[in-house]
């Protein structure tokens, strides 16, 4: 895989077109990428709990099968998390979209290469798991066929984005988890306007 992408343009890319997509970011970059791109009530923030982006994300589209959930994560993240892999293919979550952000190192630690620098490719797992669609996004003329795969696709997809370690400027989202909480439900229409 090469490593063509900027991370920040691909996020940006991906929520203009949002519509009524639910977005979780896992913890570290995935979250200060979706906050670069705007931070709006649709978008939920993990501060911690590696490993678990997949299955949060799971449990929300689950919860609301009339809205496209799309999960950004990290390769780190994501190989933590693999197990949910089978249980997200068991469940058939046709709403449910994967994005790994995989720079093939572990960012919040260092930036240790993780398994997918020594060729471990996600998308052939999610396939393998039965993932009805899954895709390797490696140049930027493709960006768009994965955009339409993770928010038109029946899923559940898995998209793996080869991006660039490139340093990118901080932005961190709402770490406050009950406004969170409270601002989703409100977007959702469970709840009123959150204090």
């Amino acid at each position: 895989m090469s490593a063509d992408l900027d991370r920040r343009e691909l996020v940006a890319r991906l929520v203009a077109r949002r519509g009524a997509a639910l977005f979780l970011a896992g913890l570290g970059s995935p979250a200060w990428d979706l906050a670069a791109a705007g931070d709006h009530p649709q978008h939920f923030y993990l501060w911690g709990g590696m490993g678990g982006a997949f299955a949060m994300g799971l449990g929300l589209a689950l919860a609301r099968p009339d809205r496209r959930v799309v999960v950004l994560t990290g390769d780190g993240e994501a190989l933590m998390g693999l197990a949910s892999l089978a249980t997200i293919d068991t469940q058939r979550a046709a709403n449910l979209a994967l994005l790994v952000l995989d720079n093939a190192a572990y960012g919040e630690t260092g930036g240790q290469p993780t398994a997918t620098a020594a060729g471990v490719d996600l998308a052939e797992m999610a396939r393998s798991a039965g993932f009805p669609a899954t895709f390797r996004l490696e140049r930027p003329e493709a960006i768009d066929a994965a955009l339409t795969l993770l928010l038109d696709r029946p899923g559940p997809v898995l998209v793996q984005a080869r991006v660039d370690r490139r340093p990118q400027p901080l932005v961190l989202p709402p770490k406050d988890a009950v406004l969170q909480k409270l601002r989703l439900r409100t977007a959702l229409g469970l709840d009123r306007s959150p204090p």
